[in-house]
C-alpha cells in the first residue's frame, strides 16, 4: 500500500491547501496521472501519482490546509502493506534475522518522492480518463501591463459622443440555464462533480456557493467565473448575509507580506517624466521583424531602463540581513512584475534580467504574462525577487505609493501615460508643447537606502525613458 504524502513545494513553504481531488476511492491510476490539485501561498500545483494502482483512501478533504509530509491518500499498488506496516514488518524481520520478501528498500521506507517511485510500468504521462483536454481560458483579471496596441495617453477633455441604439431586443439575451445541462442533467466531470475549472471551484468555495446549484454556460456546460459571480449576486440580493471570503493561499500570503512590509521604515520619491520618445520607440519596435508576434509596451523599455540604472546604483538591488547585520547586494537582477489574478496579487520575476537585451526582455515578459493568464505560475517563478515593477497605469491611475515586497529594498510604480502641456527647449527657445507624460514613484527601505541614492537611481531611469538613445551612455 503506497502512502502519498504532501511533498515540499519548495521555497520554504510549510503547508498547502487541498483544492480539488481529481480521483475518487476505487479509481485506477497510472504513474504520473494527476491525482490532486493543491494551492500553496504562491501558486496552484498538480500532484501526480508516483505508483500505479487503485485509490484506496482519500485522507484529506478539499479545503483542508495540511503540513508538508502529511499522508493525504493511499494507493493500493499490490504490495498490500502501508509504509507504517512495512516498517513494523521490517523491524520484526531484522529481529529474527530474516528479510520480508516482496518489499524493496524504497517502498518500505515511505520516502519515495512524487514522480520517483519504483514501479515497473514506464513513467509516461497519460491523459485523465474521460476528460477531453481543453485550452485554459484567459482570465480578464490579469494585470495586463504588457499590451499596448494603441499609442498610450488620452485627452481628458476629449468628447466621446454616443449614438442612439436602434436595434430591437431579441431572446435569449443571456445564456439560458439549460445551456449548462445535458439532457436535463447537470454537466459533471468523471468524478461526478459539476464541470468547472479549479480556479472556479475555489471562487465558489470562497463565496460559499454550491456549484451544484449553478448552471454552466461555458463549453460543454462548464461553469465559468461569470456564472459563479452571477449566482452569488443573485443569492446576495435579499437572501444572504455578508459574503465571507477565507484568507487562504495567495490572499493569506499577500496579507502576511503586507503586514511584514509595514514593519519596515519606508520612504518614497517621485517625478513626472516626458516619455514621448519612449512612445515613439515602442511604435518603431512594433514594426521590426525581430519583435513580430510579441506584445510591446512601455514596461519593456522601463525594465531595460531599470537594469541599466541598476548597474550604476547596485545598492538598490540589495536586501538586509538583520541576523548578521549586513546589507547583501545581489549581482543578479531578478526583476519582479506585479500581476493581479483571480486568486490575488502575485509577483513572478524574470531571473537575471540584467543580462538580457531588449528583445530577450520582450520574450521573457510575454512568456511571463502567458503563464499568469493560464494560472501556471509556480513557487519558483515568484521566488528570489530582488526588485519589483508595478504598473497602475493600465487602470488609468496617475500614480500612487507602492509598498515594498519582503526581502527587497525598492519597488518602482509606473502611472498612466497622459497627454499634457509640457515646457520644452531652453532659454529663448522655451515653448509649450503637448507631450506624453508619466509619473514614476520609487519606494525604498530607508534602513538600506537613503534619499540621495533613491533620487539618483530614479533620475537615471527617467533619463532613459525621456531619451532612450541616452542608454548608450550607461
Amino acid at each position: 500500500m503506497f502512502e502519498m504524502t504532501l511533498p515540499d513545494p519548495g521555497e520554504g513553504l510549510l503547508e498547502a491547501e487541498v483544492v480539488t481531488w481529481l480521483v475518487a476511492v476505487g479509481d485506477e491510476v497510472a504513474v504520473n496521472d494527476i491525482v490532486v490539485e493543491i494551492e500553496t501561498a504562491k501558486s496552484l500545483v498538480e500532484l501526480p501519482a508516483a505508483v500505479a494502482g487503485t485509490v484506496a483512501e482519500l485522507l484529506v478533504a478539499e479545503g483542508d490546509v495540511v503540513a508538508v509530509g502529511t499522508v493525504i491518500a493511499r494507493i493500493d499498488d499490490g504490495s498490500g502493506l502501508s509504509a507504517q506496516e512495512a516498517g513494523a514488518v521490517d523491524t520484526g524481520s531484522r529481529g529474527s534475522g530474516q528479510e520480508e520478501p516482496g518489499l524493496s528498500a524504497d517502498a518500505a521506507s515511505g520516502s519515495v518522492l512524487v514522480g520517483y517511485g519504483t514501479p515497473s510500468a514506464p513513467a509516461t504521462r497519460r491523459a485523465r480518463k474521460g476528460v477531453v483536454a481543453q485550452p485554459v481560458p484567459e482570465t480578464d483579471q490579469v494585470h495586463d501591463s504588457y499590451g499596448l496596441d494603441e499609442t498610450p495617453g488620452h485627452r481628458t477633455d476629449e468628447p466621446h459622443p454616443t449614438n442612439p441604439v436602434v436595434d430591437e431586443p431579441h431572446e435569449p439575451s443571456l445564456p439560458r440555464p439549460e445551456a449548462g445541462r445535458r439532457g436535463g442533467q447537470l454537466a459533471t466531470d468523471p468524478v461526478g462533480r459539476p464541470l468547472a475549472k479549479p480556479a472556479v471551484r475555489r471562487l465558489a468555495r470562497d463565496l460559499g456557493l454550491d456549484l451544484a446549484t449553478v448552471a454552466g454556460t461555458g463549453p460543454n456546460g462548464t461553469i465559468t467565473p461569470t456564472d459563479v459571480a452571477q449566482a452569488a449576486a443573485g443569492e446576495a440580493s435579499g437572501r444572504r448575509g455578508p459574503t465571507r471570503i477565507p484568507l487562504r493561499g495567495v490572499r493569506r500570503q499577500m496579507l502576511q507580506s503586507m503586514q511584514a512590509s509595514l514593519q519596515v521604515p519606508q520612504a518614497s520619491v517621485w517625478m513626472d517624466v516626458d516619455v514621448t520618445n519612449t512612445v515613439e520607440l515602442i511604435e518603431q519596435l512594433k514594426g521590426r521583424r525581430e519583435f513580430a508576434g510579441l506584445r510591446i509596451s512601455p514596461i519593456i523599455v522601463l525594465a531595460k531602463a531599470v537594469c541599466l540604472a541598476m548597474a550604476r546604483h547596485p545598492e538598490v538591488n540589495s536586501r538586509l540581513d538583520l541576523e548578521r547585520q549586513e546589507i547583501i547586494v545581489d549581482s543578479d537582477v531578478n526583476l519582479g512584475i506585479a500581476a493581479a489574478t483571480q486568486r490575488g496579487l502575485v509577483v513572478p520575476n524574470i531571473k537575471r534580467a540584467n543580462e538580457m537585451n531588449l528583445l530577450e526582455l520582450a520574450h521573457a515578459l510575454n512568456d511571463l504574462v502567458t503563464k499568469v493568464r493560464e494560472g501556471r505560475i509556480t513557487p519558483a517563478d515568484a521566488a528570489n525577487g530582488t526588485f519589483t515593477i508595478t504598473n497602475v497605469g493600465v487602470f488609468g491611475v496617475e500614480g500612487g505609493t507602492p509598498i515594498l515586497n519582503p526581502n527587497e529594498s525598492a519597488i518602482l510604480l509606473l502611472g498612466t501615460f497622459n497627454r499634457r502641456p509640457w515646457v520644452v527647449g531652453e532659454g529663448a527657445d522655451e515653448r509649450l508643447e503637448i507631450r506624453t507624460v508619466a509619473k514614476l514613484t520609487l519606494t525604498i527601505d530607508h534602513r538600506v537606502l537613503d534619499g540621495e541614492q533613491a533620487s539618483r537611481f530614479l533620475a537615471d531611469v527617467a533619463t532613459i525613458l525621456a531619451d532612450p538613445g541616452l542608454s548608450l551612455l550607461f
